[in-house]
């Protein structure tokens, strides 16, 4: 059986710690098997051990018992879990009524937040910085390490090869997958090391975590910065009970609701210039069609993998399993942007490293000509802006603004000292997030390092990272 993937084991060892009696090839393979192996074979505990609670959401029927809302008490969902980070951007939101009902399921600072279904085995922790109260829902484990067990140090080792290869075997059911809490408990492998190793390791996660929320700092002064320049820092919209439009207004936009004519709206667009630049000419759309052909792979963007932080995560995907939604090309300093509404912070600029990929039908592409693509980004994301992106709606179901409408927006003109705060901070932001990265990366593979090597050498990893 050399060379093949396949596990031969005694029947005494398939039904050792299994207790649905699982004989499924994902749960036995060979991967699951060396690597439970290796990482008994020095110290080590249960994760139920390494921790003081293991708890989620509960009975899914509570889903019938609250309704999300527009705002209130944020509730994460997988998909906010990624890369080892939480993104707070987009979350669903409960009623505080309703937080106070999933009480099992309530986010603390210092958690380790593990994802159960969908990409399994995502792990974050859950910050002081936050604002409380925070909920998640039935797919996400909120764990409460034990005295002497680092949060950041347990993120490191689930988020290496040796976590997710535990966590990736655990998934059971037939239509959705989903890891029960009892697994995670009793079969997820702590490896343990000495204390300064761990803290060493804790420290380089911490950094990293640090810097990460350094990038969302930049970003918001970028934000700031372009408000005050447009004299929107201190403004005060009127917002009267009752105001009239002429018919003709309304027959010209073929809109009759009452938030599109708002005083607030046309103030806004005076702030902003309206009729005198677009958005279309300072970065005219992309059109350069996507035809899958051949047995490639491309790297495509959905609307799900753009980050509040202006990232854009490109998947590899072969031609044959492209979607048809699978539309633009985008090139390296293209500013995307979700058309789909209402949703915030759904823009990105495109990488040097993304030059080629593909973007769903979702987006607009634009090409940044007579503005940096920083300025242009930032612009996008502004509240004000997104607004009047949402008033442009239509469909119910799935609201979103025609490509028209959205190369219509006023862009307006902004001082080049003005431009120069903006690209600056978004160009900090871009660093402390590559440097976020680099480190949690860096984390990672020192507990690989200390498992398949030693201790001694693990630490040699970590001092050139702390020179880097």
């Amino acid at each position: 059986m050399e060379g093949l993937d396949v596990t031969v084991i005694k029947l005494s060892e398939v039904t050792r710690d299994n207790r649905v009696f699982r004989v499924d090839a994902q749960y036995f393979s060979k991967a699951a098997i060396t690597t439970e192996l290796i990482l008994k074979h020095g110290k080590w505990e249960s994760l139920g051990h390494a921790s003081t609670r293991i708890d989620s959401f509960g009975a899914y029927a509570l889903t019938n018992e609250f309704s999300y809302v527009d705002e209130g008490v944020p509730f994460l969902r997988c998909l906010n879990i990624k890369d080892g980070f939480t993104d707070l951007a987009n979350c669903l939101f409960i009623t505080p009524k309703a937080n106070n009902l999933l009480s099992k399921s309530a986010i603390e600072p210092g958690m380790v937040l593990l994802t159960m279904s969908g990409s399994v085995g995502e792990a974050a922790v859950s910050l002081r910085s936050w604002t409380y109260p925070v909920n998640s829902n039935q797919d996400i484990a909120n764990i409460t390490p034990a005295a002497g067990v680092s949060s950041y140090f347990l993120v490191a080792l689930l988020n290496s090869r040796y976590g997710k290869t535990q966590t990736e075997r655990l998934p059971v059911g037939s239509v959705q997958q989903h890891i029960m809490l009892w697994m995670l408990d009793e079969l997820v492998v702590v490896r343990r090391f000495s204390d300064e190793l761990e803290k060493a390791i804790s420290r380089a996660v911490q950094q990293a975590y640090v810097h990460r929320e350094s990038a969302h700092r930049f970003l918001d002064e970028a934000e700031t910065f372009l408000t005050s320049a447009l004299g929107l820092s201190q403004w005060h919209p009127p917002e009267p009970l009752t105001y009239t439009r002429p018919a003709s207004e309304a027959f010209s936009a073929q809109r009759l609701d009452s938030r599109y004519f708002a005083p607030r709206v046309a103030e806004l667009l005076t702030h902003l210039g309206s009729g005198r630049r677009s958005v279309c000419d300072v970065a005219p759309p992309r059109h350069e069609k996507f035809t899958p052909s051949g047995d490639r792979t491309f790297r495509y963007i959905e609307i799900s993998d753009i980050r509040s932080d202006g990232t854009a995560t490109a998947e590899p995907m072969p031609m044959r399993e492209a979607p048809s939604r699978a539309t633009w090309y985008v090139r390296k300093g293209d500013v995307i942007t979700s058309a789909v509404r209402p949703i915030r912070c759904l823009s990105a600029l495109i990488t040097p490293e993304q030059d080629g990929c593909v973007a769903s039908s979702g987006f607009v592409v634009l090409q940044p000509q007579t503005v940096p693509a920083e300025v242009l980004f930032t612009y996008l994301r502004l509240p004000v802006v997104c607004e009047l992106m949402d008033l442009h709606t239509s469909a119910s179901l799935y609201p979103a603004i025609s490509d028209r409408d959205l190369l219509a927006l006023p862009f307006p003109k902004i001082a080049q000292g003005t431009r120069n705060a903006v690209v600056s901070a978004v160009r900090s932001a871009h660093a402390a997030r590559e440097r976020a990265h680099e480190l949690l990366a860096q984390a990672k593979r020192v507990v690989e390092v200390a498992i398949e090597d030693s201790e001694a050498a693990a630490l040699k990893v970590l001092r050139k990272v702390d020179h880097a």
